[in-house]
């Protein structure tokens, strides 16, 4: 298991991501996508790179709710 710094950002179709819940957890997980697979609301939308290399998992629903989670090691 690998531990990771997760960025957790929740947005709602009103606000967007300039109104977005925030918060930070440590976990451990055997990889993003499994703690996703665990964890997430909703599912997976994309999965991505950030510049710093950080594993990004976007999920969401038809209606707007998105969940950004930005995984550093």
């Amino acid at each position: 298991m690998k531990e990771y710094e997760i960025f957790i950002e929740t947005m709602n179709p009103c606000g967007g991501s300039k109104y977005a819940q925030q918060e930070i957890i440590e976990a451990e997980a055997e990889s993003p996508e499994a703690y996703i697979k665990e964890h997430a609301k909703y599912p997976v939308l994309e999965i991505s790179k950030n510049a710093d290399e950080d594993t990004v998992i976007t999920t969401g629903d038809k209606n707007g709710y998105i969940t950004r989670y930005t995984f550093t090691e």
